[in-house]
């Protein structure tokens, strides 16, 4: 067992659990930019990766009531069938390919890009929605929303693995701004399994996924979220959004460089 995976997945559980932004945004360009993995298996990998560490997470926030079921069936009337297309697109098109490992490259770039956005103006994007009741939406207009956000977020997160931590979280604040901080995370979680889940499927249909990698990332992580989530009060969520966010931008510069 490799233990700078071992390593490298303890410190990506450790950012997660004290940030609670989605493992991928962090470790999917950490696998590509790092250790040399080619892209497709990065982000296949991933996706496994996800979605059995979300599964856990949905099953506390069911117990405490967090979870919208509602907007999770919205949000994957979008996102479920729209992962589907995205894999059937990347196995046409030939995901292991070194023309496509460089789309895939690129989209995890932009990807990486809208979570930094998602982090540093998250409260902005709020505090304009909630001082501007009429523009909120309603009623079927609300709904067709959703699922036009889950299909979007489908696409992403089955070409680049990131999308359903901090982009899910933010499209959810803005379009349900009275749903509680517990509530927006217990139903972006939620939706994320299946939809991780079904574009694991994908990639493994596609042979894009390393499952020794995906163990030992495993061993790693599951203490790194734990102490993490341990220490997240002990330092300013302002400060640790910030370095992040840094972080980011510098993860996507050197993907598109």
């Amino acid at each position: 067992m490799d233990m700078s995976f071992v390593i490298s997945g303890f410190a990506v559980g450790i950012l997660v659990g004290m940030t609670g932004v989605g493992g991928g945004s962090l470790m999917t360009p950490l696998l590509t930019l790092m250790f040399g993995v080619s892209p497709s298996v990065a982000v296949g990998t991933d996706l496994a990766f996800a979605s059995i560490t979300k599964t856990a997470g949905t099953v506390t926030h069911r117990v405490r009531g967090t979870v919208r079921w509602d907007i999770v069936r919205l949000l994957c009337y979008g996102a479920l069938p729209a992962a589907v297309v995205a894999a059937i697109a990347l196995k046409q098109f030939g995901a292991l390919d070194k023309e496509i490992g460089q789309i895939i490259r690129y989209s995890i770039a932009g990807s990486v890009m809208l979570t930094v956005v998602a982090l540093l103006f998250k409260r902005k994007m709020l505090a304009w929605i909630t001082a501007h009741p009429e523009r909120q939406l309603q009623g079927r207009a609300l709904d067709i929303s959703t699922v036009v956000a889950g299909a979007i977020l489908g696409t992403l997160v089955t070409v680049s693995s990131i999308g359903a931590g901090a982009i899910g979280a933010t499209l959810l604040v803005m379009m349900y701004p009275r749903l509680s901080a517990a509530e927006v995370a217990g139903t972006d979680i939620a939706y994320a399994v299946p939809l991780t889940a079904i574009a694991a499927v994908g990639h493994w249909w596609l042979g894009s996924i390393d499952w020794m990698l995906l163990v030992t990332l495993l061993v790693g992580s599951v203490p790194g979220i734990t102490i993490g989530s341990w220490f997240a009060r002990a330092v300013p969520e302002r400060i640790l959004r910030a370095l992040l966010a840094m972080t980011l931008m510098g993860v996507a510069a050197k993907l598109i460089a």
